[in-house]
């Protein structure tokens, strides 16, 4: 395989499926943490966010079923893969973005990508808030003239008398 994934940083929800490719008698024991992330091509995963699932171990249930039940995947987006997912046999690997967020994965056999798959997404509904709190305006208390504004008309009355007394004083001189 040589599939390059970038993982973003910021990726949250995502779930890359993969069929492991090895004899039964491999792959019993192949699921180790290191044979796992050399398999993906990164130095090391993060612990319990990626497992080594048996498909057989997931009867009654399936593979489809246990990614949209026990991983919160899509139903709509694991719809087109149903008969892909029912044929596979052996083990999977199943890794959460946050097992390799901020890195890129260069899978290599045994591994063989299946798929990745996102948690729905939805939006909270914006309703409008029903309380008696909400209803009617608040009144604002009228502020008074502040200190700076009281010594400016302070001033200019003064100002203004000063100038009239020096027009009386110019007027009777003259």
């Amino acid at each position: 395989m040589t599939d390059v994934m970038y993982v973003p940083e910021h990726e949250r929800g995502q779930v890359r499926l993969f069929a492991v490719d090895l004899p039964a008698e491999e792959a019993d024991g192949w699921g180790t943490a290191e044979n796992v992330a050399a398999a993906l091509g990164v130095e090391k995963l993060v612990e319990g966010q990626w497992e080594y699932v048996a498909v057989s171990g997931l009867e009654g249930l399936g593979l489809a079923g246990y990614m949209e039940e026990g991983l919160g995947v899509d139903p709509a987006q694991l719809r087109d893969d149903l008969p892909r997912l029912a044929e596979l046999t052996g083990h999977v690997l199943i890794v959460l973005s946050a097992a390799v967020r901020g890195r890129t994965l260069r899978p290599r056999a045994p591994l063989r990508w299946i798929g990745t798959y996102g948690e729905p997404v939805s939006v909270a509904p914006m309703e409008k808030l029903r309380s008696a709190s909400a209803e009617g305006w608040i009144d604002q208390p009228r502020k008074g003239p502040s200190d700076a504004a009281m010594s400016g008309r302070i001033a200019t009355i003064a100002i203004l008398v000063l100038l009239a007394l020096v027009g009386v004083m110019v007027w009777v001189g003259g």
